[in-house]
């Protein structure tokens, strides 16, 4: 398969370089047409995240420097020496690394599936902007069959490996509906911000935020679908709060023991689910000590991160093999359909030369020529017609030295064996 890769991610190139290569959704569609004219690509595609951004270039002799030059050019980087920071892939590993990418296998997280969500987005622009073809659609097509194989085959997305998805799915262990439950969110990071997505996507009933800065828990909370507070009010936030996560840079605790013993009991005992992501630490540790609160330091986390991230990895071994033998299952069936489309070719041409040498034959026979001497000159010419170019292209390979094709020859037409008279 022609297929080139030319990208950059978040092994080979800093934010500073991948956020200027990056495609917005408003430019991809001209980006796609301008690269395939400029470059005379026969299939063309495009995956941009905020991790990498790759081409996928059908042509035969397509060319790396010239698509680099293009990026240099369309993103105004002209002398950023951006081939620092490329990579490409041909052939064979050029369809590994699309295996690899859709699976998870070279994400920054192991084994997150967003990717193949967004690889899906980068080939449907393609076949929207029509600049993908038979060989790019046949590509995209056993890539999600490889991964969703991967993904059932594998527990390589099964286990959580962030500090936030993980907090998430603590809480979801300790309460039986989420969407029966109100969480106080203290922080308005980019931690935060990742908890309170999860916390959405899981169902959660309602959040709030709660900053030192007013301004800046609204912004959150508003992106959220949240409420916001100050840090004044958690105390009484915390009367009907089911799950606190905090992340703050805060020096000195904000939740002492002494709060969140007052909460427990207002509350009634009930539990309180506390995830304490800050380094100085929110929470007082003693707040362990109380019944009722199950409180989690980064430190926990990180030991079952580190855990889950094992066993990621030795499913990405398993992966890997799985996309070994899908690398040369997918080429066996390129080979074949080249195959195919050369058998049509070998037998258009000769039945050419036999309808072209049929009618001449017809004619001699209107003319009054003998049925034997028309079938005689009918076979002659055949013969002569078919083996007219295979010689002299035979002549000219050992005056090469390629005894290879002479070999293909004897094993093609089976020259060692006796002719069958029969």
């Amino acid at each position: 398969m022609d297929l080139l890769i030319v990208g950059v991610n978040h092994q080979t190139a800093p934010i500073a370089v991948r956020e200027r290569i990056a495609f917005s959704p408003e430019q991809l569609g001209h980006a796609l047409h301008d690269l395939k004219t400029s470059q005379a690509l026969d299939e063309l595609a495009i995956l941009s995240t905020c991790n990498r951004t790759e081409i996928y270039a059908i042509k035969t002799d397509a060319s790396a420097s010239g698509i680099i030059s293009w990026l240099e050019n369309y993103h105004n980087l002209v002398g950023m020496e951006l081939a620092n920071n490329i990579y490409t892939h041909f052939g064979d590993s050029a369809v590994k690394h699309v295996l690899r990418v859709a699976t998870g296998l070279d994400s920054m997280i192991l084994g997150e599936p967003q990717i193949l969500g967004q690889l899906k987005d980068g080939f449907a622009s393609a076949d929207t902007n029509k600049v993908m073809g038979k060989q790019l659609s046949r590509l995209s097509q056993n890539t999600y069959r490889i991964a969703k194989q991967v993904r059932t085959q594998t527990t390589i997305g099964q286990n959580t490996v962030s500090a936030a998805s993980t907090a998430v799915v603590l809480a979801e262990q300790l309460f039986a509906d989420l969407s029966q439950c109100n969480a106080l969110l203290i922080g308005a990071g980019e931690t935060i911000e990742l908890v309170g997505q999860h916390l959405k996507s899981a169902g959660i009933a309602k959040m709030v935020i709660a900053n030192r800065t007013q301004e800046n828990a609204q912004n959150l909370a508003n992106k959220l679908g949240a409420e916001s507070t100050a840090l004044a009010n958690i105390a009484e936030v915390l009367l009907n709060t089911d799950i606190v996560v905090t992340s703050t840079a805060s020096p000195l605790p904000i939740l002492g023991k002494g709060v969140m013993e007052s909460a427990i009991k207002s509350r009634r005992h009930k539990p309180i689910f506390m995830v304490d992501l800050a380094v100085p630490r929110d929470i007082e540790p003693e707040v362990n000590e109380l019944n009722d609160v199950y409180l989690y330091s980064i430190d926990d986390l990180q030991q079952i991160i580190t855990d889950n991230l094992d066993s990621r990895q030795a499913a990405a071994t398993e992966a890997e093999l799985l996309i070994d033998q899908a690398v040369a299952d997918f080429n066996q069936t390129s080979r074949s359909l080249q195959a195919v489309n050369t058998l049509v070719k070998f037998r258009q041409k000769h039945d050419a030369i036999k309808q072209l040498e049929l009618a001449k034959a017809l004619k001699r026979l209107e003319k009054g020529d003998t049925p034997e001497k028309v079938l005689q000159y009918l076979a002659n010419q055949l013969t002569n017609k078919i083996i007219h170019t295979p010689s002299i292209k035979m002549k000219q390979a050992k005056a090469d030295g390629r005894d290879d094709i002479l070999l293909a020859v004897e094993n093609l037409y089976e020259l060692d064996r006796e002719t069958d008279h029969e």
